[in-house]
């Protein structure tokens, strides 16, 4: 009897020294890193009044009635174009435009004006409407003559929206429409 219980003594005496180790330590928080190309940019000349520049990283599809994809097939985005012509319905066009961008406040955590667009050489003025959190669309803008012309446009990528994960995407993007918005010329 003596000796099991020596022996129990001893496992016991073993597993305490044993088990004692290192505490455990939390893991440090991992940052998603993405980087993109710098952008270089080309001419899209169209059989509508208008023609841009485009991210040469993207392909341009032609959808039907001045309506186009421009897809970002690496990062699973597109921006959506739809042209329309002003017959005397600017205000309406507008209104559209901007109702379309603030529907996703459901959603969103936030809808900001990334900027007013004006070049009076080209007559083209227009809005950009950045929007943060996990809403659809995370850019919509507009661009127009204010007499003849009016073009919208709309960012949504092919995911599940997580802010947080396709934010660089988003900033990334965010500058090609800029772009696109600052080299838009009518015809």
């Amino acid at each position: 009897m003596k000796k099991n219980i020596r022996i129990i003594y001893a496992v016991v005496i073993t597993l305490l020294l044993t088990a004692c180790g290192r505490d455990p330590m939390p893991k440090p928080q991992a940052v998603l890193r993405l980087e993109y190309p710098e952008a270089r940019y080309s001419p899209v000349k169209t059989d509508c009044p208008f023609q841009f520049e485009k991210n040469t990283l993207a392909l341009v599809k032609h959808t039907g009635n001045c309506r186009f994809n421009i897809e970002y097939p690496e990062i699973k985005a597109t921006i959506f174009l739809t042209y329309m012509p002003v017959q005397n319905n600017l205000k309406s066009l507008v209104r559209d435009a901007e109702k379309l961008t603030f529907d996703h406040v459901i959603k969103a955590d936030e809808i900001g004006v990334g900027g007013q667009f004006e070049n009076e050489g080209e007559h083209v003025y227009g809005r950009l409407y950045e929007v943060a959190g996990n809403a659809a669309s995370q850019a919509q803008f507009y661009v127009t003559d204010s007499t003849s012309h009016f073009l919208t446009g709309s960012l949504y990528f092919n995911t599940k929206p997580n802010y947080d994960s396709i934010l660089p995407a988003a900033d990334y993007l965010s500058k090609d429409i800029r772009k696109l918005m600052e080299s838009l010329q009518w015809k």
